[in-house]
């Protein structure tokens, strides 16, 4: 068994996540964008530990994100691990309390506060985060606003969890903090059962997710008439009928980013590697 500390598996998770090839249409230790490189990643991951130390001492959910998305940020790329980082602030949270389960991070996310939301918010003023805009009503609650939100935020008594949750239908990450993870723990028993190097596996992993559901992080960036083809064509992959090789170099080639699959894969990772997953 590894001695690694929590914290060590939530950097170690994010640095086998980009390090996974081929994973069509994100950054990985083959394929990367003029202005967004691999090497931006590996700094996010290292940037971002401080952070997750928190989470793994008993620091407040916000707080411990905030400060984690503050340390990703301190390289040229901008945003590499904000989904990510959401993703795995929680379940480092919830490892912490020795009870890294479904109902364990329902836990984590049902105590999270005002401060925590308004933590969430602040996390935003260190990179640019591509958001739709919000609906009808919602406006003085845009995330890019900031901390320019947190008077409405504390007017209204939202919690970080009740952030999350008015965001469920539309985003991958915040579908996550309403369902238990439940994606993340699926995708964390896969890799765990897989065979063969933990970057492979990951790829695999993300393949899996990616043909399952649509991507969020496509349907904001492109449409959804896009995401829906990249579903189609991971599950194409699964197949054989297609090459995971060629599809992520006309994903890149298109810039077509399936980030939110790519973040889950890291939380799922962090799973497998708590629950024992050998490096």
């Amino acid at each position: 068994m590894s001695d690694r500390s929590t914290d060590q598996n939530a950097e170690l998770a994010l640095l086998l996540e980009v390090s996974g090839t081929p994973k069509p249409g994100n950054v990985d230790r083959e394929r990367e964008y003029d202005d967004l490189r691999f090497e931006h990643f590996l700094a996010g991951a290292v940037g971002a530990r401080p952070g997750l130390e928190l989470a793994a001492d008993g620091e407040r959910v916000g707080h411990a994100f905030e400060r984690a998305v503050e340390g990703m940020s301190g390289q040229s790329g901008g945003n590499t691990q904000f989904g990510a980082l959401l993703v795995l602030t929680p379940l480092v949270a919830a490892a912490s309390e020795d009870d890294l389960t479904p109902d364990g991070v329902e836990r984590v996310v049902a105590q999270t506060t005002v401060a925590d939301a308004a933590d969430f918010y602040r996390a935003f003023e260190h990179v640019d985060v591509a958001v739709d805009d919000p609906p009808e009503g919602l406006e003085p609650l845009d995330v890019r606003r900031g901390r320019e939100a947190i008077p409405t935020l504390e007017k209204r008594s939202l919690t970080l969890s009740d952030v999350m949750a008015q965001s469920a239908d539309v985003d991958g990450v915040a579908a996550e903090w309403s369902s238990g993870f439940e994606r993340v723990f699926e995708a964390a028993e896969g890799i765990l059962d897989d065979e063969g190097a933990v970057a492979d596996r990951a790829s695999r992993a993300f393949l899996r997710l990616l043909a399952a559901e649509v991507d969020t992080f496509v349907v904001t960036r492109n449409d959804r008439e896009t995401a829906e083809e990249v579903q189609r064509r991971a599950q194409a992959v699964l197949d054989g009928e297609e090459d995971a090789t060629e599809l992520a170099a006309e994903f890149v080639a298109r810039d077509v980013n399936p980030g939110t699959t790519a973040d889950l894969v890291a939380g799922a990772l962090f799973v497998a590697l708590e629950r024992g997953l050998v490096v």
